[in-house]
């Protein structure tokens, strides 16, 4: 058999996606599986977007698009920026790509050299480093503990800068700990930046509009100014807009690294859907209740699971900010056994044991980069989150 690269083989399926299958295959076995695993959520995409789309078809908006996205749209997005983050950008200041994770995948391969380094704030979303390995790049860790709410301290940030570093990611509201940070904060974060002129940011917002409490989302473009021409902020339409299918992201940085990047993505995939992109431009041009009304469910959502958690044996729940997933520690069910025999030496074994014995699918810590936790998503119905914790709670009470 023909080789397979030497990039991949370092580079692993994101564990979250695995999880996700296994639960749909036992599903389809006739088992009644509660999955937590998937950050998706269970709302409709906009009505007045799906029009929007449906328009731009039957008017003929179906040729090829430009690589960097219609002017419609990049309109729309200028004016988002504006409107929510204070930011003012150009249009060759903006590109349109399949979905968040190519905007990514499109400035890495744009700018990272083999053996360049990317810092990553861990937990963090399991496809940064994954992607970073896959264009040669090595990534860094940085701790970010539970005791700090799960959020980066500026003097770890600072340790962990080389003359390889290439970028620094954020991602607050964060997946997989839904931890968010305060305009102070994010202030003192970029001090830290400013310090080495150097290296990119890349500010992946993708849960800007989910958090609760009062809490205020602020993006450190925004917040220091003098990083600007070195910030590539990110968004997407799939978390707010309940758009995962349409695959339509952005970003929006410097001209000159927006420029790359649309090279790279014009020898990747060209432009994205036509129709897709009609239905970002109608959801972000159009009503914005629908964000405030489904920030409320998720802030139930939230408080829910949370309350259940805690009173599961041997799990401990910090309540996040924002996004819509919970980070709870299992430190208290390492050392058992469960019901059908499997000893439960760290997160994987929590996991699998739970999907195996009691039908619920959650993601181990180790995925994230921080053990003994495990990430559930509360993206889905109120009953299927109650059941899920219920089982949860069972689950926890059987060990032995």
């Amino acid at each position: 058999m023909p080789a397979i690269a030497q990039r991949l083989q370092n580079v692993e399926v994101a564990a979250s996606a695995a999880m996700t299958a296994k639960a749909r295959e036992m599903a389809k076995g006739g088992i009644r599986v509660i999955s937590l695993s998937s950050g998706e959520p269970d709302f409709r995409t906009p009505a007045h977007a799906i029009e929007a789309a449906h328009r731009a078809a039957l008017a003929g908006d179906t040729k090829y698009p430009p690589y960097a996205g219609t002017p419609a749209l990049r309109d729309a997005i200028r004016r988002k920026f504006r409107r929510d983050n204070n930011l003012d950008f150009a249009e060759n200041e903006i590109l349109v790509a399949n979905g968040g994770k190519q905007i990514i995948m499109d400035a890495l391969l744009a700018t990272v050299d083999p053996g360049d380094e990317v810092v990553i704030p861990a937990p963090f979303w399991v496809s940064y480093a994954q992607m970073a390995k896959l264009v040669g790049g090595v990534p860094v860790l940085v701790n970010c503990p539970q005791n700090n709410g799960f959020k980066l301290r500026p003097e770890d940030l600072e340790a962990a800068i080389t003359p390889r570093t290439r970028w620094v990611i954020l991602n607050f509201p964060n997946n997989p700990t839904g931890a968010a940070c305060t305009r102070a904060e994010l202030h003192a974060i970029a001090q830290v930046l400013r310090r080495h002129p150097d290296l990119w940011v890349m500010s992946d917002d993708m849960y800007e509009h989910m958090l609760y409490d009062g809490f205020e989302f602020c993006t450190i473009a925004e917040v220091e100014p003098a990083l600007r021409d070195r910030v590539l902020t990110l968004n997407g339409a799939s978390k707010t807009f309940a758009m995962t299918g349409w695959r339509v992201g952005y970003g929006a940085g410097p001209a000159p690294l927006i420029k790359a990047m649309a090279n790279v993505q014009g020898q990747l995939t060209a432009g994205v859907s036509t129709v897709g992109q009609a239905a970002l431009a109608a959801a972000l041009d159009g009503p914005q209740d629908l964000i405030r009304e489904r920030q409320a469910v998720y802030r139930e959502r939230r408080d829910l699971v949370v309350d259940w958690l805690n009173q599961a044996e041997g799990i401990s729940c910090h309540k996040p900010e924002g996004a819509f997933y919970v980070y709870p520690n299992i430190a208290g069910c390492l050392g058992k056994t469960s019901p059908g025999g499997r000893r439960i030496d760290g997160d994987t074994d929590f996991v699998t044991a739970l999907l195996e014995e009691k039908h619920v699918a959650a993601v181990q810590g180790a995925a994230y980069g921080m053990s003994p936790y495990m990430r559930i998503s509360y993206a889905t119905d109120t009953e299927s989150l109650r059941e899920g914790c219920a089982r949860i709670q069972e689950f926890c009470r059987s060990l032995r």
